[in-house]
Parts: C-alpha cells; sequence; structure tokens
C-alpha cells in the first residue's frame, strides 16, 4: 500500500475535525512576570488575527526573554457593524496568549490603503501622527509590521503608514521585523522555528476570532502553511540548493533597523532561529 496515501488522508482528516472544536473560550496560557522596565516590541496589525497568525515571533519574544510584546490594533476591519465584536475577539486573542493592546482609535482608524496616502494627504497625515505619537510614548526596542509587497491594500497601508511615521521621530531607533502573510517576500532574511507548543498557541489564539473563521477556518490550515514557510525558507533565506533545517514549523520575515532616518542592514546574509535558541539575541547591539 502506498504510506503517502495514509499521509495525505490523515493530514486531510485532521483538518475536518478541526471545524467541529470550540473557537475561542480556552483560559489564558501561562507567561512570565514583566519587569517595569522590559524591553518592549510593538505589533502594528492591520487587521484583528494578525497578531496570532504572524506573532510567533512575539509570542517567543515574551516567553523565552520576558519582553513586553503590545498589539497595535491599527484597524478593527472594515464592517462597521463588526468593529466592536472584532474588538471584543482581538482583547480575548490578547489576553489568551499575554499581549497587551493598544487601539488607534475607538473603532480604530479608516482607510489604512496606498490610495488614501496619495490622494488625501490631510488625512493620511492625522494617521501617521496617531502611530508616531505611539512610537515617541512607547519606545519599542523593535516594532512588527507588514513588508511592502504584502498583497492586502491594508497591510501594505500599515507598511507605508509605519515607516512614514518613523520619518517624523528625529533620533527615533528600534528594530525592524516586516511580516508577511497575503503576499510573499521576495527577500526575506530571517526563519524562525516554532515548536508544537508555539503553534498550538498560535491557532487557539486565532480561534477566538470567532466572527473571521467562522466564514473561513484558516486556523486550522495555519500549521501547514508554517510547513511551507519552511520549504520556502530553506533556499529563500538559507541560499539557492541548500538543505532545509531540521524544522517542522516556522516563519519568515525581514529584520533590520531604523537608525539616523534610515533603514540599517544588521545581518549579512540570512539566518535560521532555531527554536532552541533564544529569540532576543535577534535583537541584541
Amino acid at each position: 500500500m502506498n504510506p503517502y496515501k495514509n499521509l495525505v488522508g490523515e493530514l486531510a482528516q485532521t483538518v475536518k475535525k478541526g471545524r467541529a472544536y470550540p473557537m475561542g473560550g480556552y483560559a489564558p496560557v501561562p507567561r512570565p512576570a514583566l519587569a517595569s522596565d522590559a524591553p518592549k516590541a510593538l505589533f502594528f496589525a492591520p487587521h484583528p488575527d494578525d497578531e496570532t497568525i504572524q506573532g510567533g515571533l512575539a509570542l517567543r519574544l515574551l516567553r523565552e526573554d520576558s519582553w513586553n510584546i503590545i498589539n497595535v490594533a491599527v484597524t478593527q476591519g472594515s464592517k462597521k457593524e463588526r468593529q466592536g465584536e472584532r474588538l471584543q475577539e482581538l482583547k480575548e486573542a490578547c489576553n489568551y496568549l499575554g499581549f497587551g493592546l493598544l487601539q488607534t482609535a475607538p473603532s480604530g482608524l479608516e482607510k489604512v490603503t496606498p490610495k488614501t496616502r496619495d490622494i488625501d494627504s490631510a488625512l493620511w497625515s492625522s494617521m501617521v501622527k496617531v502611530i508616531a505619537d505611539i512610537l515617541a510614548a512607547q519606545k519599542p526596542k523593535a516594532i512588527f509590521f507588514p513588508h511592502v509587497l504584502d498583497w492586502n491594500g491594508t497591510h501594505i497601508g500599515v507598511h507605508f503608514l509605519v515607516m512614514d511615521a518613523l520619518k517624523t521621530l528625529p533620533g527615533f531607533g528600534c528594530h525592524l521585523v516586516e511580516t508577511e502573510f497575503w503576499g510573499q517576500m521576495s527577500a526575506p532574511n530571517l526563519m524562525v522555528e516554532y515548536s508544537e507548543n508555539d503553534v498550538t498557541d498560535l491557532v487557539t489564539a486565532t480561534s477566538f476570532h470567532v466572527g473571521e473563521v467562522k466564514r473561513n477556518p484558516y486556523h486550522l490550515l495555519i500549521p501547514s502553511w508554517m510547513q511551507d514557510n519552511v520549504r520556502r525558507g530553506s533556499e529563500l533565506v538559507g541560499g539557492q540548493g541548500q538543505a532545509a533545517p531540521d524544522f517542522m514549523f516556522g516563519q519568515l520575515y525581514r529584520l533590520s533597523k531604523w537608525s539616523d532616518g534610515k533603514v540599517i542592514s544588521v545581518q549579512t546574509g540570512g539566518r535560521y532561529l532555531p527554536a532552541s535558541v533564544k529569540a532576543g539575541m535577534l535583537f541584541e547591539g
């Protein structure tokens, strides 16, 4: 009998069974006590659920190095009738993981897209100020935000919003961690491994976004997406023709630094971060 038939069949059956699992409602997972001066990272989320889908490295920083991780809810979705509900789902998801939460506005920012940047300078400038004020007040050591080609209009809009805000802050510096979801990066320089426990908690946290995963149970596909990231990352990060690292789950990022008003490279070539090495070492120096 062809053993690959069992492999594919078991994977399919596991995902089908997952559709019956409860969404949300789980007790928060353990998290470390945070010092008052703990290093801080801000995760600029285009939508509620980005913090759980793409926030694996942030979760590792919390767990392994006791960083204070704060999700910045840039928007609360485009459907006004769902914005309050999505905020509540977001609060519960962040509480489950141990992330803090900041709102940009009572219902989130609106029209965060490249088109707004091009045609409505007044609105765009007001939103840039919101992000700049958050950066100045929080003084993060690192920030997470989408890369410039992440396909979705709001994801790309958040990229420009954060970059434009940085340019208004003289003397400000921090590490930059660009994320991907809808559109793949052509040149990531970091692949981060996640343990089964980390991935379980990210999937569970995503299930708190009940209204979204009811219409599309994408939380169930996060593990397979992370496995495909390892396939891609072995060559995109490690180099063409290189053997894949022994990672089961991973995620790709672009790591750099903002200093003196510009983006600075922090490493030569690509880097793998295995689960056995603390994530905080990426941000030393």
